[in-house]
């Protein structure tokens, strides 16, 4: 993990002063912000590779420092601080595009090893830049590497969720994937009860995709089962 940058934005000071004692150790350059506004303006104006963000701020809270950062596109990786008690803060904090979380009162050991995944993650992705393939299905052209859409060859933005919900359905067409199975292979294990976060995401991921392509129906309803990729359509390997 050295060499990586962590902004930690919690407006408890010795919360802060924890996570960035222990990102340090790590090798780890952080910054500690308090006040939600002018964490976002930071956000905006430098490279980061990973935020910890507490939902509850003073001035901008991190569920609209989240949503803000999807609505620009921008898919820095969101660990998300949460109170153990407030489940439709995680319900939120997911469905607007977070990518994990964890309940305080936590176990620092934990959280690092969630900060350590999310980077994995990172690097991975900027490895599969050289030499990588990209995929067309449809009217769809998707770079799994750089994770960028287009339809007609035209962008469209997609949450870090939407894009892993969508390649994991393009690789599989015609395979019934259950709630669980989705919340399994994109969100990962230990988010079980949250099968209508799936729902919300696959509402937006489909109407993303009708408004830049309506003569299609990609994302397919399998009633009473889960949903499918649209089988009818040949998936192409494009160097």
């Amino acid at each position: 993990m050295e060499g990586k940058r962590v902004l930690v934005v919690e407006d408890e000071p010795d919360i802060g002063q924890l996570l960035i004692m222990h990102l340090k150790d790590r090798g780890i350059d952080c910054q500690h912000f308090q006040d939600g506004r002018q964490a976002l303006i930071e956000l905006r104006r430098s490279h980061w590779d990973l935020v910890i963000l507490d939902l509850r701020l003073n001035g901008v809270d991190g569920l609209e420092i989240c949503r803000t950062l999807r609505q620009e596109g921008n898919a820095l990786p969101v660990l998300m601080l949460t109170a153990k008690s407030s489940e439709l803060d995680r319900v939120l904090g997911l469905e607007i595009g977070a990518d994990d979380y964890v309940t305080k009162p936590f176990s620092v050991v934990e959280v690092m090893a969630r900060v350590h995944a999310l980077l994995r993650r990172v690097d991975l992705d900027r490895q599969k830049s050289n030499g990588c393939v990209a995929l067309r299905v449809g009217n769809i052209w998707i770079d799994e590497a750089r994770r960028r859409v287009e339809v007609h060859s035209k962008a469209i933005e997609l949450t870090p969720k939407e894009f892993d919900l969508l390649l994991c359905f393009v690789c599989a067409p015609g395979q019934v994937f259950r709630r669980v199975q989705l919340l399994d292979q994109v969100w990962g294990f230990g988010y079980e009860g949250y099968e209508h976060t799936v729902n919300s995401h696959i509402n937006r991921l489909r109407t993303k995709l009708a408004q830049a392509d309506d003569s299609v129906e990609y994302v397919i309803t399998v009633w009473g089962v889960g949903y499918k990729f649209n089988d009818n359509l040949s998936l192409e390997h494009v160097a």
